[in-house]
């Protein structure tokens, strides 16, 4: 059993929903990205999305954005990225690792490498699943099928206008999870609408059996619970960022451990998912 399905099924046993929040590799720089993702899990974290810097990110929003930029200008590229993650999973053996991203970079890497080389490079690197942004299902069954064979995850995006059709051709290749996008638009774009994400989460289950984590709009310890209601996963990303901007370079990984840590106790405070 992979992590990622070890980690829900502990969770689901326990009646509680996960914790994923994502920060760009590299931001504010490569040298305190180790220690932000390690306050992550002291924070409460689940499962972590490290974001893999790119020039034309085209579903994210400013902040995100910003981020981008700045560990691109540190010189923070996939291999820096796979290597981050390497000494991530030698100090945490169990918290699941996605790479969230998108196809460029992958597909840069393997014109030097060679076919199917950055799914092995990530599993050697210890990461658990892959989330290209821009890898529609009618394209990646390639890509799905290296990342099985070296036992990672492939995790889509589903949007609000995401048709049955579509739901149905993600539910056929995804595993791990599947990352609902609660707005249209891009990250950090707009409020959350929990009512609907609740309309829209029944529709997406009737053609995914793996779990649905909800993100963008998720900001405080309200929205998480709101989302935490209905969805398997919260996933929070802009306003993460927004903390580690703001806080003074001394206290950010403090900062980050005690937003997650918010969010944790607000989803902890929900009864118990399925009762």
């Amino acid at each position: 059993m992979s992590r990622i399905a070890a980690t829900f099924e502990r969770l689901r046993a326990q009646g509680r929903r996960a914790l994923i929040p994502f920060v760009t590799a590299g931001f504010p720089s490569p040298q305190e990205t180790p220690a932000i993702l390690d306050a992550l899990v002291a924070g409460g974290a689940d499962i972590l999305e490290l974001g893999v810097p790119f020039s034309d990110p085209m579903a994210d929003g400013p902040v995100i954005q910003r981020a981008g930029e700045q560990a691109l200008a540190h010189g923070v590229d996939l291999a820096r990225v796979l290597a981050l993650a390497r000494d991530f999973r030698a100090r945490h053996a169990d918290v699941p690792l996605v790479l969230m991203g998108y196809a460029n970079p992958v597909e840069s890497w393997e014109r030097r490498h060679g076919a199917g080389s950055f799914a092995r490079a990530a599993a050697e690197a210890g990461v658990d699943g892959v989330l290209i942004v821009d890898y529609p299902p009618e394209e990646c069954a390639e890509f799905a099928a290296a990342l099985r064979a070296h036992g990672l995850d492939l995790i889509f995006l589903l949007a609000p206008t995401s048709t049955d059709a579509r739901i149905a051709q993600v539910g056929r290749l995804a595993s791990g999870y599947v990352y609902y996008v609660s707005l249209k638009g891009v990250t950090g774009a707009a409020h959350l609408d929990a009512a609907s994400v609740a309309e829209k989460l029944p529709r997406i289950r009737a053609h995914v059996r793996v779990p649905v984590g909800v993100g963008f709009g998720i900001r405080d310890a309200d929205s998480a619970q709101a989302v935490g209601r209905h969805a398997d996963a919260v996933v929070v990303g802009t306003r993460l960022i927004q903390v580690l901007e703001q806080a003074p370079a001394a206290a950010r990984a403090q900062a980050a451990r005690d937003f997650v840590a918010g969010l944790r106790a607000a989803l902890d405070a929900l009864p118990p998912a399925g009762a």
